[in-house]
């Protein structure tokens, strides 16, 4: 074992490889073999540790693994059917005017109902009392007016008055429209975006509206936008519950988007004038959009409900059928959400649905382009969407663990490698020590041989000495008592 010197191998988190050299010769055995049981007891709770996540993510992969049978393809089959049936029989087209009836009845009543709230008392005609929209706009507008109401006038910067509520931020129901009504108290200007996408900060002009002090400026700033907000949103008192309307959320975030650099320079603050004055794309026509959608959105949640509840049954009777009784059960394998087979049955369910929906709508539509799309259900293809980008998302993931347990295995057989170079260095010590040993033994035995065979040739010489006496004794013929004893002595070796 002279000059001997062991390469161990061994690798990092990283998978960073790292050498380390151990010379025998410059240290004794006792303190290599603490060394090496110490670095063995590492690697053995590193392999552990390894067995660990190894069993962890063979879990993940299960939730990410698609399992569905047979039966759960059938089922998401006939849900989708079902669904689809529905949407037809029930649901019907989209109709933009059914839902515009409805939000301006409601948009109407809210309008009324804030302005009743804060002292609108309608007016008193022949001992009756009568409530109209246009006194109630008209109330809320006088109670509640903003600085930048119609800051815009008679400037020339391309902004009307069919216009000035998307072009002005003071006017957006959004939380970039309630900061600009506040920053407009403290800086005294107003903030708008014409259609060519130019803006404007212009001086408030009516001072007596901005606030004297912090308090005062906060609470113009929110409370008389909201109010006012209100008092516009059937359109003026004029023109009550058929003028022209504040800009819905949707509209204004798309608005305060094209404000951007860059994108200010594009045709898109136009197109979003076009649809707000020449469609009257306002926030009753949002609410409408938004209630034709929630109608759409009945079959699909029938749909989403009766794949979940099956997949919860279906799998409490897999668990309980294996373990025999409800105290084992492990219920998160029962729970409906966020797992690969149940993602794989509503993708199926929602794209039958969408078959089924688009071939009814080109059988109904008689193919008009437009009759065709209103009978679409856009609901369903956003879930439907939803669930084919879940599948993505969820084959990403199985595909990582994937990768980090063959990472992991690898380190493995890195840390196995270094652990048994470790044991190879163990059996050389201790082959070390047997041979020293032996050597030791043997020369032990060399020397005892030598000692022996001394001892025989002493013990010779002595036994021919005693042996010569005997002779010379008998022909002297004496002492023959004495001679009669040796010679039974000797008779015993």
């Amino acid at each position: 074992m002279s000059n001997t010197e062991i390469l161990l191998l061994e690798k990092d988190h990283n998978f960073k490889v790292k050498y380390e050299i151990i010379n025998i010769e410059n240290s004794s055995d006792n303190e290599l073999k603490k060394y090496i049981k110490n670095e063995i007891r590492d690697l053995n709770r590193r392999i552990e540790d390894n067995n660990l996540k190894i069993q962890d993510y063979n879990e993940q992969i299960k939730k990410f693994t698609n399992q569905a049978d047979a039966v759960d393809y059938t089922v998401a089959i006939g849900s989708g059917i079902l669904a689809g049936i529905i949407d037809s029989f029930f649901v019907g087209s989209f109709s933009l005017g059914e839902g515009k009836a409805w939000s301006n009845h409601k948009v109407n009543d809210f309008v009324m109902n804030i302005a009743k709230k804060n002292g609108y008392n309608g007016k008193k005609k022949n001992g009756i009392v009568k409530y109209r929209l246009s006194g109630a706009i008209k109330y809320l507008e006088d109670k509640f007016k903003i600085p930048s109401d119609n800051i815009w006038s008679g400037k020339n910067i391309n902004i009307s008055t069919k216009s000035h509520h998307l072009d002005d931020l003071a006017h957006h129901p959004t939380p970039i429209g309630l900061i600009a009504s506040i920053v407009t108290q403290f800086t005294e200007k107003a903030y708008l975006q014409n259609r060519f996408g130019k803006k404007f900060s212009l001086e408030i002009t009516e001072t007596g509206l901005i606030g004297n002090t912090i308090y005062e400026k906060i609470l113009a700033g929110t409370v008389n936008w909201f109010y006012h907000l209100v008092s516009d949103m059937s359109g003026s008192n004029k023109t009550a519950g058929v003028g022209m309307g504040i800009p819905g959320p949707l509209l204004s975030l798309v608005k305060e988007f094209s404000m951007l650099p860059g994108i200010n320079k594009t045709n898109l603050p136009e197109l979003l004038d076009k649809a707000f004055r020449e469609h009257k794309f306002d926030l009753r026509s949002e609410l409408a959009v938004f209630h034709q959608l929630r109608k759409q959105a009945i079959p699909v949640i029938l749909n989403e409900v009766l794949i979940r509840v099956f997949y919860f049954f279906s799998r409490l009777i897999k668990e309980y059928r294996e373990k025999g009784n409800f105290k084992d059960i492990e219920w998160e394998n029962t729970i409906p959400y966020k797992n690969r087979t149940l993602t794989r049955m509503l993708t199926i369910s929602t794209g039958t649905f969408l078959a089924i929906d688009l071939l009814d709508a080109g059988i109904r539509s008689g193919g008009n382009l437009g009759a065709f799309i209103l009978r679409v259900n856009f609901v369903n293809i956003g879930r439907f969407t939803l669930s084919c980008y879940s599948e993505y998302k969820m084959e990403r993931k199985k595909r990582k663990i994937e990768k980090d347990i063959s990472e992991i295995y690898s380190q493995q057989l890195s840390l196995s490698n270094v652990k048994l170079s470790y044991n190879i260095v163990g059996m050389w010590i201790s082959t070390k020590e047997a041979v020293e040993k032996i050597d030791k033994l043997s020369y032990s035995i060399q020397n005892s041989i030598s000692y022996i065979e001394n001892s025989n040739n002493e013990l010779k010489e002595n036994m021919d000495k005693i042996g010569n006496s005997i002779d010379i004794m008998k022909k002297e013929r004496k002492n023959e008592k004495l001679l009669k004893n040796l010679k039974n002595i000797i008779s015993e070796f």
